[in-house]
C-alpha cells in the first residue's frame, strides 16, 4: 500500500479530471496518486510538502505535482482556528499517465506530451508571465467539457513546457513508494514539526513520536527523504523566515528567533546556504 493513498474524485468519464478546493483548509496528510497533477493556489497560504522539497506556497502560485510524489499543501495555522474567517481556495488539473496509451505517447506530435510526464517526476512550479497565463486557463478549463477542455489542456502543457522561468522542485525522481506505517510517521513528524519548529528540537525528542530509537529514525527519515531531519528542520524554518521578512515591523534578530535559530551567525549562515542571498538581501529584493 502507498502512502495514504489519494482517490481522486470523478468529475467525468474522460481522462482530465477536474477538481475545486474551496474549503476551511486544504487536505493536510502527505499522500500520493498515480495521477499527475496541475494546481493554482487563489486563496490561502502554507507550506508544500513535495518529494525533498519545502517551501512556501502563496495565492498566485503554480504546481505540476508528477505521478506517485509524496505531497502536502499544509496550510497555515491560521486557517485551522476555531471560527476561522479565512479559507483555502485551489483550482485543479488531473492526468493519469495512462490515460493517452504507450503508442500515442511514441507518436512525434506526441514528444511534448512525453517531455511533460518527465518534467512532472520531480515536480515543477512555474513562474513568470506562464504563470499568470496558466492560472487564467486553470480557471477556464473548469467549466469545459469535451474538445474543449482537451484543446485547454494540451495549451496548458504547452506553457509548461515552453515556460521561460520555472522551478524543478525535488532534487531527484521519485522511485520508491512508501507503505501505509511510513506515511503515518512521516506525517507525524510534519505536523510535530510544524508546531514547534519556533523552539530546540532535539532528535531523541522526534524520534520518540514515530515509536523508534534516535538512530533508528534518522536512517528511515534520511531513506524516505533523501535528507537529514536537521536539514529537513532548517530548510522549514528558513520558510519560515521569509515570510516573517516580508514583514518590514520586524528586525532580523526578531525574525532569526521567532524562526527557531539560537543566534544571528546560525541564522544568517543556513540563510545563505540555502538561498544563497542573506536574510537582508532577501528582505531588499523583496519590499521594493
Amino acid at each position: 500500500m502507498k502512502i495514504l493513498p489519494f482517490k481522486i474524485p470523478q468529475s467525468g468519464d474522460g481522462a482530465i479530471l477536474l477538481q475545486t478546493d474551496n474549503q476551511p483548509y486544504f487536505y493536510d496528510a502527505l499522500h500520493q496518486h498515480p495521477e499527475i497533477q496541475i494546481s493554482c493556489i487563489l486563496q490561502s497560504s502554507g507550506t508544500l510538502f513535495l518529494g525533498d522539497y519545502i517551501d512556501n506556497f502563496t495565492p498566485g502560485d503554480v504546481f505540476v505535482i508528477g505521478s506517485n510524489i509524496p505531497h502536502v499543501f499544509k496550510n497555515d495555522p491560521i486557517y485551522y482556528a476555531e471560527n476561522s474567517e479565512v479559507n483555502a481556495y485551489m483550482l485543479t488539473v488531473f492526468l493519469s499517465p495512462t490515460a493517452l496509451g504507450k503508442e500515442f505517447l511514441k507518436l512525434p506530435e506526441s514528444a511534448g506530451l512525453a517531455e511533460f510526464i518527465r518534467m512532472s517526476k520531480q515536480g515543477i512550479k512555474v513562474h513568470g508571465t506562464a504563470r499568470e497565463i496558466l492560472v487564467e486557463m486553470l480557471t477556464e478549463i473548469q467549466s469545459q467539457d469535451g474538445l474543449d477542455r482537451m484543446i485547454t489542456f494540451l495549451n496548458i502543457i504547452r506553457i509548461i513546457i515552453n515556460a521561460e522561468e520555472s522551478q524543478t522542485l525535488s532534487s531527484h525522481m521519485i522511485d520508491f513508494d512508501v507503505n501505509e506505517r511510513e506515511g503515518h510517521r512521516l506525517n507525524a513528524v510534519i505536523r510535530f514539526t510544524l508546531n514547534e519548529y519556533h523552539r530546540p528540537i532535539t532528535l531523541e525528542e522526534v524520534a520518540e513520536i514515530t515509536n523508534l530509537s534516535a538512530p533508528a529514525f534518522c536512517r528511515f527519515f534520511k531513506k524516505r527523504t533523501r535528507k537529514s531531519y536537521v536539514s529537513f528542520l532548517n530548510e522549514l524554518r528558513i520558510g519560515k523566515a521569509c515570510k516573517l521578512l516580508l514583514d518590514k515591523d520586524l528586525s532580523i534578530s526578531e525574525i532569526c528567533y521567532n524562526a527557531g535559530f539560537k543566534n544571528i551567525s546560525h541564522f544568517n549562515r543556513k540563510f545563505r546556504a540555502i538561498l544563497g542571498v542573506t536574510p537582508s538581501e532577501y528582505r531588499k529584493s523583496h519590499l521594493i
